[in-house]
């Protein structure tokens, strides 16, 4: 059974990770409306990836017998000054779920809460990989000054990019 605040936390953990969905989704779009599919592709993964993000959560406090408590997803934006823009928006994002994801992790430790934090070192792991692999877009989008022939070639490449539900796996 999970103790109250530990829940609350959970709760908004689940809130903040459709958020994030959303968020990438929007993204998406806005590179659609741009002419690049290869980063909408990118971004669209990236809606999916956070949408099992929450469903995981989710699917965690209705096994430790918690009541999951939805609640409304605040606007996202929808437009960006451009594809460097995006990304940075993109890593600001991510350390911020990093952050999200370390406040869950000193509840748990304070609610002496070993389940939790078995199941959060999934998400502690996770955030490593999301910020490096943002940033490294991000450098190569800086190196290119995301204009020119080099963002249609990384347009392509980001066509490449498919969804796997990597959250399947660390059940």
């Amino acid at each position: 059974m999970l103790k109250e605040k530990m829940l609350k936390a959970l709760n908004e953990q689940i809130n903040a990770e459709q958020y994030s969905s959303l968020l990438y989704l929007s993204m998406s779009a806005f590179f659609n409306d741009k002419g690049l599919p290869g980063f909408a592709n990118w971004m669209y993964v990236q809606y999916q990836e956070e949408l099992t993000h929450a469903n995981k959560f989710f699917n965690y406090v209705v096994e430790r017998g918690g009541k999951v408590e939805l609640k409304a997803i605040d606007q996202m934006p929808t437009t960006w000054e451009g594809v460097i823009d995006v990304y940075e928006k993109t890593l600001e994002h991510e350390q911020l779920v990093t952050s999200l994801i370390d406040k869950l992790v000193d509840v748990a430790i304070e609610e002496k809460d070993h389940a939790t934090q078995s199941f959060l070192r999934w998400f502690v792991d996770e955030q490593v990989e999301e910020e490096a692999n943002v940033t490294e877009i991000l450098d190569t989008l800086k190196l290119i000054n995301g204009q020119g022939n080099g963002i249609f070639m990384l347009d392509r490449e980001m066509r490449n990019r498919t969804f796997v539900d990597t959250t399947a796996a660390a059940q």
